[in-house]
Formats: structure tokens, sequence, C-alpha cells
């Protein structure tokens, strides 16, 4: 099914092709030839009939016969369908031809061989020249088709990787809950607000296809109070933000993924010598988002096993998102662990 907008630019294409062959055909016969004026009137007649006769034809040809045809592939049974008709118009538009001009110097060359051949071709030409638009707008609406199914499947996988967020950090921000009401933590409640501030971002600000940066970088501040609050403000936590990012859209949760990671692969109570460094810069279009994190003790491989989904998701939904406008650099070192992202935020 069309849509009005694709409809519409189609009937004025046609529209604009047949004013073009109208006023080059009343040009072309409504000139003087040898000295000998043309009857205008006649010249009007004949061009509208013209016109109409051959409109008639090929619009037969493309809204009946042609489409007869693509349907069964039988080039016979098209060929005898379409002779039909063609030979009646044909012969008829001759008949009104020679019937406007009776009685004129026209009348010789009406009836010769020459004239029957050349508006023979002519009809001909116009019939396959329309039946060839019908053909481009088919292909045309196939493209067009195949692009919005392929969008649809895109958005679908985007949201299927976007699912997969949700439930990961709840797993992870209900166990950090958990561990505070064991330990009757006063912090409980404030783990709660915030929990709910970033549940109502997760539900409906991220709906959208992008969201204000500002929006983003708030989730991660709150998401990083929690990682504090659970480790009792023991690890030095460092988190900047330069440039302005008021004004700057971005995919939601492209960032957190590796935040998750630097605080589950990275830092314990146990281990005094965790810490997380964090920075968001942004020059214009451009935004350089680099996490840097401490190792724990005999934990790389398990580390890196247990981050592959993640990354791989990520790196997904940047495919996705962002085809050929970021770059993702992993610096693993056995005392710490680095990535750094450039994005363009188109």
């Amino acid at each position: 099914m069309q849509p009005n907008s694709q409809r519409k630019r189609i009937f004025l294409l046609h529209l604009s092709f047949w004013c073009l062959y109208f006023s080059f055909f009343f040009y072309q016969i409504s000139g003087s030839r040898h000295g000998e004026e043309r009857n205008l009137g006649l010249a009007v007649w004949d061009a509208s009939t013209h016109v109409l006769l051959m409109a008639l034809i090929s619009y037969l040809n493309y809204f009946f016969f042609l489409p007869r045809f693509l349907e069964h592939k039988n080039t016979g049974r098209y060929l005898v369908e379409f002779l039909l008709p063609f030979v009646l118009i044909v012969t008829g538009h001759i008949w009104l031809k020679r019937f406007i001009y009776e009685g004129t110097v026209s009348k010789g060359f009406l009836y010769s061989d020459r004239f029957i051949i050349q508006h023979v071709l002519t009809t001909l030409f116009i019939v396959i020249f329309v039946g060839m638009l019908k053909f481009a707008e088919d292909w045309f609406e196939i493209q067009a088709r195949r692009k919005e199914i392929e969008n649809e499947r895109l958005n679908a996988e985007l949201r299927f990787l976007k699912a997969q967020i949700n439930p990961h950090f709840l797993f992870n921000t209900l166990n950090n809950l958990y561990y505070l009401a064991f330990t009757n933590s006063p912090n409980t409640t404030t783990v709660i607000e915030k929990l709910s501030q970033m549940m109502r971002y997760m539900i409906y600000d991220s709906n959208q296809t992008k969201v204000p940066l500002s929006k983003e970088i708030e989730y991660m501040k709150n998401y990083i109070s929690l990682e504090q609050l659970r480790l009792n403000n023991q690890i030095p936590i460092c988190f900047e933000v330069e440039g302005n990012t008021g004004h700057q859209l971005i995919v939601p949760f492209i960032f957190i993924t590796f935040l998750e990671n630097a605080f589950k692969h990275g830092v314990s109570n146990s281990f005094e010598e965790a810490w997380v460094h964090v920075r968001i810069v942004v020059e214009g279009n451009a935004c350089t988002y680099t996490v840097e994190n401490s190792k724990l003790p005999q934990k790389e491989e398990e580390a890196l096993e247990k981050s592959g989904i993640g990354l791989q998701n990520v790196q997904r939904r940047l495919e996705l998102s962002y085809p050929g406008a970021y770059t993702l650099q992993v610096d693993n070192q056995p005392e710490r662990y680095a990535v750094q992202l450039q994005l363009t935020l188109l």
C-alpha cells in the first residue's frame, strides 16, 4: 500500500509527462509548413484527442494488462490481450485524425502508409514509456518496503539488546539493596529513592530513540552513588564531565555497560587498592568517554569471561546506532583495565 505522499508524487509525475507531451505535439502541428498557415482550432482538437487516446491505451496497459502479465508471467497471453484494444484504438485514432483534417491539404499524408506506420510506432513508444514508469515505480516501492523491513528489524534488535540491559542492572541493584537491608544500613531508604529515579528514567525517558546526554549522565551518577553506598565510600571513585552536555543527544544506555563492568570486575571491599576513574569530554558533536579501573587479583580471566556478553551487546548497539561514527579502544593491563569510546553525536 503506497502512502498518500508517494501516490501524489506519482500522479504529478504522470501529469507532468502528459502536459509536456501535449505541449510538444501541439507545437509540432500548430506551426506552419512551407508557408501554409495551420488552423489553431483543429490543432487544439487534434492535440487533445491525440493525448486522450494515447493516455487511454497507455493506462489500459498500465493498470490492467501489465499487472496481469506480471502476475501470470505469460507473454503470449499478454500480447493477445493487449493487441486487440491496441489495434482498435489506433485504428479509431487514425480515422479520427482523418475526420478532423477532412478537406485540408494534409489529407494525402493522413491516408499514406508512412503516416500509419509512424502513428503505430509513436503509440507503441508512448505505451512502452508509460509501462516503464510502472516498472520504475514498482522498483522504488520494493526498495522502500525493503528499507522499511530492514529498519523494523534493526529497531527490534535494538529493543531486544536494550531489554537485556534492564534485567542485568536490576539484578545487580537488588543484590546491593539486599546487602544494605541485611546489614540494617541507614542508607537503605536512600538506595530505594535513587533506584526509583533510575527506574523512572529506564521506563519512561529511555523509550525515546535518543535522550539528552545530561539525563544519561545523571543516570550514571545515580548508579555510582548506589555503588558508593554499597562500598561504604571506601573506594576512590572519580567522575569528571567536561564540555556542554545540555544540548547533545545520545542513544540511552550506551555508557552504562562499561561502568557496570568497572565496578563488577575491578572493585571490592576486600581490595584496598581498588579505584575507578570515569571521564566524559564533549567538544561540539564529539564525545569521548573513558572508564579506567583497577583489576581484582587473580580474577582477570574470570572477569573477561563474564563481561563478554555485556561488551558484545554494547558493541552491537553501537554498530546499529552509530555506524561509522564511533571508535572503541580497550587497554587491558595486568593491574589496570581501560576503555575509551569516541562517539560522533548526530
